[in-house]
């Protein structure tokens, strides 16, 4: 599927490996990386979701927002822009990689 990153401070991660904005761990940094390399790979939705390393989950509160497991502190989250009415394929537009308290 296809990878779409918006924001300034994750563009220069995913281009130059680093963003002295963001402040992360090496190993959040490389789970991210990793994160993107699995959507990227993925045939359809399903291939995530039968990731259980991911956690893939869709977001309370919004319409089409989805959050990746990064490490046990920290998510990756996207919106799903859907290329057909049965929700199986889409682009992925990389929002935030954020703090997550909590499974």
């Amino acid at each position: 599927m296809k990878v779409l990153i918006e924001y300034k401070d994750l563009i220069n991660l995913y281009t130059k490996g680093k963003a002295p904005k963001l402040k992360l761990p090496n190993d959040v940094v490389d789970k991210f990386f990793a994160a993107i390399q699995k959507i990227e790979a993925a045939v359809d939705i399903h291939d995530l979701w039968k990731s259980p390393s991911l956690r893939f989950k869709k977001m309370k509160g919004y319409a089409n927002r989805y959050s990746l497991r990064l490490t046990s502190k920290y998510r990756l989250e996207t919106e799903i822009k859907w290329l057909d009415k049965s929700q199986i394929t889409g682009e992925f537009l990389i929002r935030a990689i954020s703090v997550h308290y909590g499974d």
